[in-house]
């Protein structure tokens, strides 16, 4: 990716060094399940936090080996990245006479306090919807690179525009509205989740759309891109950490769907195509 020398976001909030403990050991997960919880947790007013090392959807787990270079170069480019959709949405929701508010982005090593409860690594990157804030552990890139095959500097802006796909889900009362559904109808929470998991993926396409106009994208990043997006598939995932595939726990949706909606909202650049919830 062309990100050097680009502007970057001065809405982030850099916590690392003050936060509590390293890296945390114990399962990993992906950060959708992180979400949810955490999701929960803020609709009933608790902290569910705990729960997260419970989960038997194990990526894996390692102390961070990322040099002093390395987080400075990732640190650059999650501003960066973080910069470049503030401009696709705020370009988007001006548009249609709506205000974007811009959300933060909270980098952190391990754990740190959240207004949906205690963040911690092993979630992978989240989006808190009480204090609308994106948190992100820079360690996290290694994951992607060494256990889920997903390398590059696009991989990563693609997780970073997924996660802020959220936050415009919260804007545009899609999550709300989705989280009240999953208390009603609790059969329907994991199905309700990978719906709004595919629209966050093609809301992040969008993005990429913009990207590549502002010549954002070099040659093989759409490559990274739509490898990280099969990468973080529930099907993959739960391959990957128990040998078996069991649909019906899926909460982010199969490695092909999330591939089809990313690249839906990359090709049509137009968050309205981004309906996961039609019946179609």
């Amino acid at each position: 990716m062309r990100w050097q020398g680009r502007e970057q976001s001065t809405n982030v909030e850099d916590r690392r060094g003050s936060t509590s403990g390293g890296r945390t050991g114990g399962k990993k997960i992906g950060g959708v399940f992180g979400f949810i919880i955490l999701l929960i947790g803020s609709y009933y007013g608790v902290d569910l936090s705990g729960l997260i090392n419970s989960s038997e959807t194990s990526i894996g787990s390692h102390s961070s080996n990322l040099t002093a270079q390395e987080e400075d170069q990732l640190n650059g480019l999650s501003r960066t990245v973080l910069r470049e959709t503030e401009k696709t949405w705020q370009r988007y929701f001006e548009r249609n006479g709506q205000h974007y508010q811009l959300p933060t982005m909270v980098l952190y090593n391990g754990a740190t306090p959240t207004a949906c409860g205690t963040g911690q690594s092993a979630m992978g990157p989240f989006y808190c919807p009480n204090d609308r804030k994106v948190y992100l552990d820079l360690s996290f890139y290694e994951d992607m690179r060494k256990q889920l095959g997903a390398s590059g500097d696009a991989a990563f802006a693609y997780v970073i525009a997924h996660e802020v796909g959220h936050h415009v889900q919260n804007l545009l009362g899609i999550l709300p509205r989705v989280t009240a559904e999953q208390q009603k109808h609790s059969s329907q929470a994991n199905a309700l989740s990978v719906k709004l998991e595919l629209q966050a993926d093609c809301f992040a396409g969008v993005w990429g759309n913009q990207a590549a106009q502002n010549n954002l994208l070099e040659t093989g990043d759409l490559e990274e891109a739509f490898n990280a997006a099969e990468a973080v598939g529930d099907d993959r995932l739960q391959k990957r950490s128990q040998g078996y595939v069991v649909p019906d726990s899926f909460t982010h949706g199969t490695s092909a769907q999330r591939l089809a909606w990313f690249k839906r909202g990359l090709q049509s650049g137009d968050p309205t195509q981004c309906n996961t919830f039609a019946n179609n």
